[in-house]
């Protein structure tokens, strides 16, 4: 056996020399793994992918590992089909059909299809609908793709069939089309460098809209550019895409099917067309005017080549050229970064001049990378560079947008996305944003919010991006970058010039501005309340405005209950309710030793002093609402709030009626001791004056009285009964009634209502301030506001009752807002005055906290405004936190993506090689020219840390 494989292995060359070579190249295995220049083996294989999808087959990278893995399948399968079709007419309406068709979000068009048809058969409407952040696709979308997919395969056909194939020379048909396209390119990089603010980065673009500052100004000053990128959309998506299949079809290259070459060059150049077609285009014309300047058949580049292959060698050549510029670029801006930096002058100018003097080997280190499409790697981002492992554009191996630093500020980012997605559509179709690729990355900038743009994928009309929030919190480094980012935004954007073309102040930056985007977003200001939160007047004045503000809220709650919708319903109309009022003699409520002592521990503790000027102090959760107990006229009452009750028997003089509302009656009594029974002095029963007042009558379990009749007499004058009334005939929920305003009149003089809701707000209001009915301090407020109340004896009444607590904590916190108010626009007129105030806070506005749930629901349901109460402990001020909702201008710029690529390959090479994970090392230091800090934080976990990361959203261009 060992001389049969010996004969047929000894004495090949080519073997040999490949042995060889393998044995040199293993031994620098191990030194080229701890560079990082060694790829592992799922990265290689998906960059290896992307580059002969891009490349050999005129695809784009895709948003998936499952869509990239799908794509290059079928994309194969295309170039492999076309070479065995025989009719040189069918394989080039095959090449231009299938072309255009995976140029195309298929993926997405399927499922919205697919989800139309599973509708239209359940009949209703699906759950799983789009994101309000992706607009679905329409029938005049499908309409539209079907109608140019049509017309490129009729001209593609006649075309080929009645056109005479000659060599290309000055007067051919194909030469006529390869001028036409000439002059499409110069009018299409024109047209797009309009669109932008700086042209090639350097100079300021004089026709763009100057010192925008407002979204009304900015819309009224684009007008023009917006006509401008309209045109732009047509020649770019209709005009060029039929020119350059007009200049495929009548090449001659086409006749000599049954090459391998011709299949694979024309399958690529005819997907190019449409998947990218600026840069299709651009290798177009490189290919026809090399065609008319080099017009002798001796030469190899027409000799040997056919129009396919040259044009798959000119998108190489092109794409590496890029990557070399860029890549040059960084490594300067590395160096300058390094020199610039006082800091890290003295230890960095021996490696500035080592790369001055090495050079040549600096620009070796270049081109290999570009060659490679891998990464420039800066060691620790000083300049000692390396060649990073080839991967591909996502760079990183999880799927985009499953991993990211949640927090309180996620909310943010996640309301604004699908408005910022709409404004991107605009700007990606109109040309705003410069040329579209796959791994160009983009910044924008509002206020403190930083978000990161990355586009994924591209194809005809479409494009594919991820959205990150960058984190809020000022840090030295996050602050130092961010004022760099501002600086170069305000000089693009709202600085005058008095030079019709002046020149970009920050080229040297890795951040070239483009454009501005009218975004629906929440702006942020917060201001100190220093003279009226702690204004003795305001304060005095906010308890009396307090009551008011209870009985609105308790009236319009009673109101929206279900049964009064129900009105005619009610099997009661025209005859008197029965209901139970509080004995006048009743006295406050004992409590067991465990519940006091319980009461202490929870209440008391959150009023110690160390809670004064907390931020946000929570309340202790209290124990669950005890069982309701039925009332009989002659049985033992149990121990109110207790688990067991007495079993209830009918009394031989008859039975009450079970009517819900007798059940928090006995709460009014005194406890009875344990295995001693005594009799229940009867209850005397009273109506309703209105046969309608049940309607707005309160919940049951809400009309206990918790608190000494005294008390409650000297508390229940302060009731505003003008108030009272005034709400009451203001309502809105007996419109249907032929006679409403008689029946809100005759509900306003019921006094058996008016006396419920006196019990229930003086309570409420007695549970607000506790004991003491002095004037609330403002360490007072702030507690309360928190959610924190006073000890008193109807504390743990209330707080059993979650509804009601939270409807008396709503109540204190409009009353806040309203007393701000006051002091910041003037005091209320009249009555009138005050109830458009309290519906304006009802409808437009959530007064909470920060922390609270409903504060991000508030955010996700985009109320227009929203307030929160805090306290600044290092400045020892109370402030306020005001969002509202506008349409508002967020500034965008474009990054250097190899700058990004090379510094986030450092970042994967510092801490999975260097084992480097110390907090405070330098390459995440903040660097103003690198933006160093803030490019680590955008790279995806583990390494990086964005506060939101979205899902791959693809955007409809046009």
């Amino acid at each position: 056996m060992f001389p049969f494989s010996y004969r047929f292995t000894v004495n090949i060359p080519a073997l040999e020399q490949m042995n060889q070579i393998l044995h040199i190249l293993f031994i620098f295995l191990p030194f080229l793994w701890a560079l990082g220049t060694l790829p592992p083996p799922d990265a290689l294989f998906l960059w290896a992918m992307e580059q002969v999808l891009e490349f050999g087959l005129g695809g784009s990278s895709m948003s998936t590992h499952l869509r990239l893995l799908i794509m290059f399948i079928i994309s194969a399968g295309t170039a492999v089909t076309s070479y065995f079709i025989p009719s040189t007419v069918g394989v080039v309406l095959f090449m231009t059909g299938l072309g255009f068709l995976l140029s195309l979000n298929l993926s997405d068009m399927g499922l919205v299809f697919k989800r139309s048809v599973t509708r239209h058969r359940v009949g209703t409407k699906s759950k799983a609908l789009p994101s309000r952040s992706e607009k679905p696709f329409t029938w005049k979308e499908y309409l539209f793709y079907i109608i140019v997919l049509v017309l490129a395969l009729i001209e593609t056909s006649l075309l080929h069939h009645f056109a005479g194939f000659s060599q290309i020379s000055k007067n051919s048909p194909q030469a006529i089309v390869g001028y036409v396209l000439v002059i499409l390119l110069i009018i299409l990089w024109i047209l797009r460098e309009i669109q932008s603010v700086c042209i090639f980065g350097i100079f300021r673009n004089p026709f763009y809209p100057k010192d925008v500052q407002t979204v009304t100004l900015f819309l009224e000053k684009q007008t023009r550019l917006v006509k401008i990128g309209v045109v732009r959309w047509i020649l770019l998506n209709l005009v060029s895409p039929f020119a350059m299949i007009a200049f495929l079809s009548l090449d001659s290259s086409l006749q000599g099917l049954h090459s391998l070459s011709v299949s694979i060059g024309f399958t690529r150049a005819f997907r190019m067309v449409w998947q990218n077609t600026e840069n299709a285009l651009l290798e177009t014309v490189i290919v026809s005017v090399v065609h008319l300047l080099v017009s002798s058949t001796d030469v190899w580049w027409n000799r040997s080549l056919d129009t396919g292959i040259r044009l798959l060698l000119v998108g190489i050549m092109r794409d590496r050229l890029i990557q070399f510029i860029s890549k040059l670029q960084f490594a300067v801006t590395v160096l300058l970064a390094s020199w610039t930096e006082k800091k890290r002058r003295k230890s960095t100018t021996t490696l500035c001049i080592l790369n001055i003097v090495f050079s040549p080997f600096v620009l070796v280190f270049i081109v290999f990378s570009a060659l490679l499409s891998s990464p420039l790697l800066p060691l620790f981002t000083l300049p000692l560079f390396l060649v990073g492992f080839p991967r591909p554009v996502q760079i990183w191996p999880g799927a985009v947008g499953t991993a990211a630093c949640v927090c309180a500020d996620t909310v943010y980012y996640h309301q604004m996305v699908p408005s910022l997605t709409t404004a991107l559509q605009a700007a990606m179709a109109t040309g705003s944003l410069g040329l579209l690729l796959p791994g160009s990355h983009y910044l924008g900038r509002f206020q403190d919010r930083l978000i990161w743009i990355m586009i994924l994928e591209c194809g005809y009309t479409y494009c594919c991006i991820n959205i990150k929030g960058l984190e809020l919190q000022e840090t030295s480094c996050h602050t130092a970058e961010a004022q760099r980012v501002d600086e170069v935004f305000q000089s693009a954007f709202e600085q005058e010039y008095s030079r019709i073309c002046s020149i970009n102040e920050h080229f040297g930056n890795v951040l070239t501005p483009c454009t501005v985007l009218p975004v629906k977003l929440y702006s942020d200001a917060r201001n100190v309340l220093s003279g009226i939160i702690d204004s003795h007047d305001n304060l005095k004045e906010f308890k009396g405005d307090l009551i008011k503000v209870l009985v609105w809220i308790l009236v319009q709650y009673c109101s929206r209950r279900p049964n009064v919708q129900d009105v005619h319903r009610t099997e009661n109309k025209g005859k008197a309710s029965l209901i139970i009022l509080p004995a006048l003699n009743a006295s406050p409520q004992s409590q067991s030793p465990e519940d006091t002592d319980s009461l202490n521990s929870e209440i008391l503790d959150d009023w110690s002093d160390d809670n004064v000027f907390g931020d946000e102090p929570t309340i202790q959760k209290r124990k669950e609402e005890k069982d309701q107990l039925k009332v009989v006229s002659g049985i033992n009452l149990p121990i109110p709030g207790s688990v067991e009750s007495q079993g209830l028997r009918d009394h031989s003089i008859g039975t009450v009626p079970d009517n819900s509302l007798y059940k928090s009656v006995i709460l009014g009594y005194p406890v009875v001791d344990k295995g001693k029974q005594k009799d229940v002095t009867y209850i005397p029963l009273v109506e309703f004056s209105c046969s309608h007042s049940h309607l707005l009558s309160l919940p049951e379990e809400w009309t206990s009285n918790c608190l000494p009749n005294s008390k409650m007499r000297e508390m229940s004058s302060l009731f505003p009964e003008e108030w009272y009334q005034f709400v009451l005939r203001q309502l809105e929920c007996f419109h249907t009634e032929e006679n409403a305003s008689n029946v809100l009149e005759e509900i306003a003089k019921d006094r058996v209502l008016k006396d419920f809701y006196v019990h229930a707000v003086m309570t409420c209001y007695f549970s607000l301030f506790g004991v003491d009915n002095m004037v609330p301090s403002p360490g007072h407020i702030l507690r309360v506001y928190s959610g924190v109340l006073p000890w008193s004896l109807a504390l743990d009444w209330l707080t059993e009752k979650p509804e009601l607590f939270q409807l008396a904590l709503k109540a204190f916190r409009y009353t806040l807002k309203l007393m701000i108010d006051k002091a910041s626009l003037g005091p209320i007129e009249d009555f009138k005055e005050l109830t458009n105030c309290l519906e304006e806070y009802e409808t437009d506005w959530y007064i909470g906290l920060v922390s609270d749930e409903k504060w991000k629901e508030a955010i996700l349901q985009e109320k227009p405004y929203l307030f929160s109460l805090g306290y600044d402990p290092n400045m020892g001020v109370y402030t306020g936190r005001v969002l509202t909702l506008q349409e508002l201008l967020i500034q965008v710029g474009k990054l250097n993506a190899e700058a990004v690529r090379g510094q986030w390959a450092n970042l994967s090479w510092e801490l999975l090689y260097a084992t480097n994970d110390d907090e405070e090392r330098y390459s995440i230091q903040a660097h103003p020219l690198l933006l160093r800090n803030l490019t680590v934080q955008a790279a995806d976990p583990p390494l990086g840390y964005p506060i939101y990361s979205s899902k791959p959203l693809h955007i409809h261009l046009y």
